[in-house]
Order: structure tokens, then C-alpha cells, then sequence
């Protein structure tokens, strides 16, 4: 990387007394999910961590008259939720005034590097026709037992519209955006393939940095010599010039000791200053530390690069209600502060079985910012 090109210098922490001053009953709460609130795509189909197809800004991109595109993780139905994630891949869906429409898979069969596909990022050029998505290539292709490497890689693809659908069509330039870097970040497939123990080299997101420039990817890493098994961080890669080529950044935000799983993290610029979310859930907090509830979190900062602070003093931002503490997840927060999630274990007490998978868009959500403050607009 150039001297001058942009980069991160800090690690911020996201600590244990930050956590333990989330008081019972402090923060945002989401509303319940009920009967009626939302339905699914397809009976057939399970699907969970969406993103839009973006412009370079964070909008998404307006391709009709009042269309957006959608990607989301899916899989076919299955009894037991959790072997979604062994089945995973994305696919492309279509919002309009009539809701949500499946167009089918996003890449071609045999083009994944991976044995399946988990979250990224898709940005529209302005041509509105040349797209690049970014994606975590988890496993190896053709494996016949599943493994848990994860690689983040960009591909691109041509945006047609045909007599009834939209479609991504010359799917070309697959490649490794950076290589995990074991200086920084852990092995990601160091972990135990349980749920919850799974390190984490995943999830890019796409920010372009309005104020300083350059792109960036944020993604979801696990801290390279922790001696705890709790060792969750936001990394970054940066791209300074219009080649896009990536380079490495160390973690921005560490939660070692205290949480191993920061997901999907991501930023928007709202007020002059950098908003930072992450997702996590309770059963991935260090249970000899804080424990923070299943929700949506979040820093603030005057600088991209440097002196990232926790929102509302602890970093939640909203969480599930007490009586439903799973019933959404995956939170992603758009340049409007609209945010979008999938309906998770919804309607009833954590731990109840059977369990209620809604395998869906939840309702979306709205976000007030002000400063250091983040809350519901409800």
C-alpha cells in the first residue's frame, strides 16, 4: 500500500464493562414479531442474510420504476434450521410494491470456489449493467465431507433484463480478493464446527468512504494468538485506486475475551460521522464475562481509521424482546438507516422446540442517529 493511500491505524476494543452496563431493560427493543407480520418467499425455500445490489454510496440501486435487486443466503427447506448453513447459496430476489420475488440463484452451478456460498456484498456500476459481488467461499469445491475455510472472493456479472425477470448473466473474473494473513487473523477453520465455535474469515461488505476516499471490505475475523477461545474482530481490506486491488488491513475492532462472533459487519456515513454495526447473539459471549443480548450493535467514530466508540455507552443498539430473544438476526443497516433482517426462532421463549424458523424477511426497521446516540424510530 502507498503512502498515501487510506488504511486503519488502530484497534478499537469492544470490552466486558461496556457489555455489563447494558442494564435488564436498558437499550432498544424490536418489536414482537406476530401472525401476519411477515411471509415467506417460498415454501420450498429457507432463506436468511440479505444485501442489496448497491450503488458505490450504499443505496440500493434503483434498476426499474420503484425495483430494487436483493441478494440473500438460501437453501431448500430442512426439518432441523441449522443445516442451512451446509447448504448454503445465494440467490437473487426482486422488491418492488408487490414485496419480495425469487429470481433464482445468483451464480452458476460449479463457479463457487466453495462447497457453498455465505454472505458478502454486490455493487451495481453506474452503467447500471457491470456488477461485482463480493462473497465467502466456504469449504472446497467437489468436497465430499464439509470443511469450514473461508476466503473472500469478487466475481462479476452483466445485469439483464429479460421478458418477465431480471437475471446475472457472463459470470467472469473470479478471484481471491486477500489472503488471510495469520499474523492477524486466526485460521478459519481453527475452530470446532459447532454452532457458535466457528472462527470467522467472512461476510465483506462494501463501504466507499465519502469524505477520506477509497473502498473498503469489512468482514467478520477471529484474532490470530488470543489465548481465549472468545476471540471475535472486524477486519478490513482497502483499495485505494481504481484497479481495485485489496490490501490487507490489520483488525479494526477486537472483542477477544469477550465474544467470538462479530457478524456481518458493515458501515454507513450519516452526520458527518462513521457508523460501524455488527450482529452477535447471546450464545457466543465469553459466559466468564458479559453476556449482551442477541441484537444489532454498533460504533461511532469522527474517522474512518482511528478512535471507534461504542454507541449509547455499550454498543447495543436494539435487541430482540425478552420474549422472543431469537425471533430476527442478521441485521444490516442501509444509508436511510432502514434496517433489514431475516425472521430467525420467532413467537415464543428462547430454547422452546419445536423450533419456529420463519426463514424470511423480517420487517424492516428504522434507526435514529445522533452522534454517540442510536435508537428505534419506532
Amino acid at each position: 500500500m502507498s503512502d498515501d493511500a487510506p488504511g486503519m491505524t488502530s484497534i478499537a476494543s469492544w470490552t466486558a464493562d461496556q457489555v455489563r452496563a447494558i442494564a435488564p431493560g436498558s437499550g432498544g427493543v424490536a418489536p414482537l414479531i406476530r401472525d401476519g407480520d411477515f411471509k415467506r418467499v417460498s415454501p420450498e425455500l429457507d432463506v436468511w442474510d440479505a444485501w442489496p445490489v448497491q450503488t458505490a454510496d450504499g443505496e440500493p440501486a434503483n434498476v426499474g420504476e420503484g425495483i430494487t435487486l436483493w441478494m440473500a443466503l438460501a437453501a431448500p427447506h430442512r426439518r432441523d434450521p441449522e443445516e442451512r448453513h451446509g447448504l448454503a447459496r445465494i440467490h437473487l430476489f426482486q422488491r418492488d410494491s408487490q414485496g419480495w420475488r425469487h429470481l433464482g440463484q445468483a451464480l452458476p452451478e460449479g463457479f463457487s470456489p466453495g462447497s457453498r456460498e455465505w454472505s458478502g456484498s454486490a455493487v451495481l456500476a453506474e452503467n447500471g449493467r457491470e456488477l461485482t459481488l463480493y462473497f465467502t467461499a466456504t469449504g472446497q469445491r467437489g468436497e465430499t465431507e464439509l470443511t469450514f475455510t473461508q476466503r473472500l472472493f469478487s466475481a462479476r456479472a452483466t445485469l439483464e433484463q429479460g421478458d418477465r425477470n431480471y437475471r446475472l448473466v457472463d459470470w467472469r473474473d473470479l478471484a481471491e480478493v486477500v489472503s488471510l494473513n495469520p499474523a492477524w487473523y486466526m485460521a478459519s477453520d481453527a475452530g470446532t464446527p459447532g454452532v457458535g465455535t466457528i472462527k470467522a474469515f467472512r461476510d465483506p461488505a462494501y463501504f466507499r468512504d465519502p469524505h477520506a476516499g477509497g473502498d473498503y471490505l469489512f468482514f467478520a475475523g477471529s484474532l490470530a494468538g488470543s489465548p481465549s477461545s472468545f476471540n471475535g474482530v472486524i477486519g478490513a481490506a482497502v483499495s485505494a485506486g481504481p484497479a481495485k486491488t485489496w490490501t490487507l488491513l490489520p483488525p479494526i475492532l477486537s472483542a477477544d475475551g469477550l465474544n467470538n462472533e462479530l457478524e456481518r459487519p458493515h458501515a454507513i456515513m450519516h452526520g458527518g460521522l462513521y457508523y460501524l454495526f455488527w450482529s452477535t447473539q447471546s450464545h457466543v459471549f465469553n459466559p466468564q464475562s458479559s453476556i449482551g443480548p442477541t441484537g444489532l450493535y454498533g460504533m461511532v467514530s469522527d474517522h474512518i481509521d482511528s478512535d471507534w466508540r461504542p454507541l449509547n455507552g455499550t454498543g447495543l443498539v436494539f435487541a430482540n424482546p425478552p420474549e422472543a430473544p431469537r425471533q430476527a438476526y442478521s441485521w444490516l443497516v442501509l444509508p436511510d438507516r432502514s434496517v433489514i433482517s431475516f425472521v430467525d426462532d420467532w413467537g415464543q421463549g428462547d430454547g422452546a422446540l419445536p423450533r419456529r424458523f420463519g426463514a424470511s424477511f423480517a420487517p424492516i426497521l428504522k434507526l435514529r442517529l445522533d452522534g454517540d446516540e442510536a435508537a428505534l424510530d419506532l
